[in-house]
């Protein structure tokens, strides 16, 4: 049997309309301030293509939207950030932390991005945050995945973080020992590589570039965004392109602009203690916004790439 649903007091909804009004006369430090004295009743107010709906406020403070999250700029404070951009799941979101506390560096932070809280994913990564102090930085935004987008939510955690390294990954990537010190080797010993991961891809030349093939351990053309680690610095110089709504195809288009920049990926040991659980980003997703958003991001690094060749890896 399912919560009860909770309507919002009439003053609550008085307020969320009279923000409604704010926002279509452009009075945004009105709309702003509405806002917030609708979060002090203990509502969140989320705006929609109809209006708005009105949510009993979680136990945690948000912002809006990922615009309003902290830039660390270039400076790093520590070592390793693992970075999870977090839409739902939250059974997947407690079984990927728990696999981060008990097999990730001892020094290693978890950067949480909850967009949205949905079915109580937020409330979850909360309660680790709370349970492991200086393990787990958490941040809350009130906007979906499917509002902020991809890349958007990707390249506000690489600008939040404060790590010389930091990791993009996948929920569905459950760690059972610690994969990230060999990766991080790699990188400390080739300071010409950039990004070092779980799976690397190559583009089938032969193909005319309509697909990519597993590479196998070594450097490759793309990493892709189960699991890899980046040097945070280019990962704020040549983040995620800002167009990529949905990851699939975006993770390669990365690859290759890193390339393009003068940097290295590749792929670590075959044997890197991971496994992946279902990857409901790609199952559980809209399938035909999953089709609209991963061709127009394949129709773009084709665009940009196809016609140099030079930015691939070596091949035998």
């Amino acid at each position: 049997m399912g919560s009860p649903v909770v309507t919002a007091p009439a003053e609550v909804v008085a307020l969320a309309e009279q923000r409604q009004q704010a926002r279509a006369d452009k009075d945004f430090a009105l709309s702003d301030q509405l806002r917030a004295d609708i979060r002090s009743t203990g509502w969140m107010v989320l705006d929609t293509a109809d209006g708005f709906t009105l949510t009993q406020a979680p136990p945690f403070d948000s912002v809006p939207n990922v615009g309003g999250l902290p830039n660390s700029g270039a400076t790093a404070t520590r070592a390793l950030g693992i970075g999870l951009v977090i839409d739902g799941w939250p059974d997947d979101t407690r079984t990927c932390i728990q696999a981060l506390l008990d097999h990730s560096p001892a020094e290693a932070v978890i950067v949480a991005l909850d967009l949205g809280n949905v079915d109580g994913a937020g409330a979850v990564v909360h309660e680790l945050a709370k349970a492991h102090p200086g393990r787990i930085e958490e941040f809350h935004v009130d906007a979906p995945l499917s509002s902020t987008g991809w890349a958007a939510a990707r390249n506000a955690l690489i600008a939040a973080d404060t790590s010389e390294f930091h990791v993009v990954m996948d929920l569905s990537s459950v760690l059972e020992g610690d994969a990230f010190t060999p990766l991080m080797e790699m990188l400390t010993a080739d300071g010409s590589l950039t990004a070092a991961g779980w799976r690397g891809v190559n583009v089938d030349v032969a193909d005319q570039w309509r697909s990519f093939v597993d590479s196998g351990p070594g450097e490759c053309d793309a990493l892709l965004s189960y699991l890899f680690v980046i040097r945070h610095s280019a990962a704020v110089e040549t983040g995620p392109h800002p167009k990529a709504k949905f990851y699939r195809n975006a993770d390669m288009e990365w690859s290759l602009a890193l390339r393009e920049a003068g940097g290295k990926v590749a792929q670590g040991p075959a044997d890197l203690p991971v496994r992946q659980d279902r990857h409901r980003g790609y199952h559980d997703s809209d399938p035909a916004m999953r089709e609209k958003e991963s061709k127009r991001t394949y129709d773009r690094l084709l665009q940009r790439f196809r016609a140099h060749p030079e930015v691939l890896a070596p091949r035998a």
